[in-house]
Formats: structure tokens, sequence, C-alpha cells
């Protein structure tokens, strides 16, 4: 539990793997801590209203709208950002796959994307396109990169399913 400090709450959080303790005021949103008090940019602030999806991170492996969250109540989590999962020359297979399929176009909810699509495939629940677009149905793409955002998310599960059959 968030402690209370004079000037905010102090919190331990883990992010992209590595620890972080923090005093933060009380309202401070996990959106606003990552772009604002950490420099990590990735996430985007698009409406601020859990609407877009454009700020999706994964806490605890689950992905949220980190726009709703208010920090404080991530205290003990861990939290990974498009920063966290793949670096220059060591792509995340999802970031590859966007790459490859050209699904993203301004880039702007490119982030988001990802790492819902991250949280998605762990959940385990889709197996076909519809089921894949309407589970990432909360991730808005202004430019319209809905198919090949469909065709990389289906690319790397087909290669993910691929590697489990031969295990």
């Amino acid at each position: 539990m968030a402690a209370a400090a004079p000037d905010g709450f102090a919190v331990t959080i883990t992010i992209n793997g590595e620890p972080r303790s923090l005093t933060i005021p009380p309202s401070t949103t996990l959106l606003d801590l990552l772009r604002e008090r950490l420099d990590l940019t990735g996430a985007k602030k698009g409406c601020d209203q859990g609407q877009c999806g454009a700020c999706t991170v994964l806490v605890n492996g689950r992905r949220v709208n980190s726009c709703l969250q208010l920090a404080v109540m991530n205290d003990g989590a861990e939290v990974t950002t498009i920063e966290g999962l793949g670096q220059p020359g060591s792509l995340h297979p999802l970031q590859e796959a966007f790459v490859a399929h050209d699904a993203f176009q301004c880039g702007y909810c490119t982030p988001g994307q990802i790492c819902s699509a991250v949280g998605m495939m762990s959940e385990g629940h889709a197996k076909t396109e519809p089921e894949i677009r309407e589970l990432m149905s909360g991730n808005l793409c202004r430019c319209g990169a809905y198919s090949n955002i469909v065709d990389a998310i289906e690319d790397v599960m087909g290669s993910a399913a691929v590697r489990e059959a031969a295990e």
C-alpha cells in the first residue's frame, strides 16, 4: 500500500524491469508519471478519457489504459511500456511484425496498439481475425491501418503457434 508522505505518496513501481521508488501526488495518473516524471514518452496522451487506447501499457502483464490509472494504485506493480518491449536491433516480435506489415502510418497509436496486442495475446482469447478485431477494438487508429495491424498480430500469433507445436 502506498504510504502517505508530506508531499505525496511513496510508491515503488517496477517499470520495464527497473524498480523505482517515487513520491507522487495522489492525483498523478500512471500516464503522467511515465511521460512527465520518467521521460517514457512512448505511451501517448490521446483522449485522456480511456477511449482511444493510445496510452495502453501492461500492468502485471495485463493491458490497461494508463490515463485512467492513478499511479498510487500501482504500488508494487510491474509496468511494461513500449520502451520495455524491445530495443533497436532487438525488437519484440510484434514490433518487427508492425514494421514488416506496415501496420502504422503516423505512428501515434502504435505503442498502445503493440502493448495491447501483447496483452491480448497473453490472454489467449483471440484465435480468429474477428476475435482479434474485437479484442483490439479499444485501440483506435485515426489513419485506418487496422487491416495491417491485424495482419501483424496474426503473423506473430501464427509464429507463436508454430513454436508451441514444435515444443
